[in-house]
């Protein structure tokens, strides 16, 4: 049985992962003197977010809501990033989905130490992430093997692995500046 507090990091957990799916990432270029001269990545908040709160948090807690996030997506609402019900099994998405389940477990890692580095948080989110990546690419082949569409295998490839590991590398470094708050109100005596 759960207590109080953890009823309330579940709720929240799920809440974020919930809006950190449906808000794109946007960065703007400093060194154009034009408004509208922003960059649009191609991947959302929600790998960032998870990781930032696997390391708050803990991997029980944040299994327990990125499962609900699932069923509510697979069964109820489609609130994945590109659709959701039991179709988007047989998308190469879901896989990627899937691989979210050792990101979480791989940066509660962080969550267990007594005081977060910045290497050690950089490490372990790369590791994450690839572990991630793997996973679906493994997925992604499984299901190209199954259906004979070896084609399309390095298009996934191409536009769900390689088109965005380097943003979510990138977005490691606004997730570290967090590190020092994180040390101040979770490690503080």
């Amino acid at each position: 049985m759960l207590k109080n507090h953890k009823y309330l990091e579940l709720i929240i957990s799920l809440q974020t992962i919930f809006i950190s799916t449906m808000i794109p990432i946007f960065i703007t270029n400093p060194f154009s003197s034009k408004y509208r001269d922003i960059l649009d990545l191609p991947i959302t908040w929600q790998v960032p977010i998870l990781i930032l709160i696997s390391v708050i948090f803990g991997s029980s807690v944040v299994i327990k809501a990125f499962t609900i996030y699932l069923i509510i997506g697979l069964f109820i609402l489609p609130i994945f990033p590109h659709g959701g019900s039991l179709g988007y099994l047989l998308t190469p998405n879901f896989g990627y989905l899937i691989g979210m389940y050792p990101l979480i477990m791989i940066t509660d890692i962080l969550y267990k130490k007594n005081k977060l580095y910045f290497f050690d948080f950089l490490r372990t989110g790369i590791f994450a992430i690839c572990s991630m990546h793997i996973i679906g690419i493994i997925y992604c082949l499984l299901q190209m093997l199954y259906y004979r569409q070896m084609d399309n295998f390095f298009y996934s490839l191409g536009s769900y692995t390689f088109g965005k590991i380097i943003y979510h590398f990138l977005m490691l470094l606004p997730l570290s500046l967090l590190i020092k708050p994180i040390n101040y109100f979770k490690y503080r005596s």
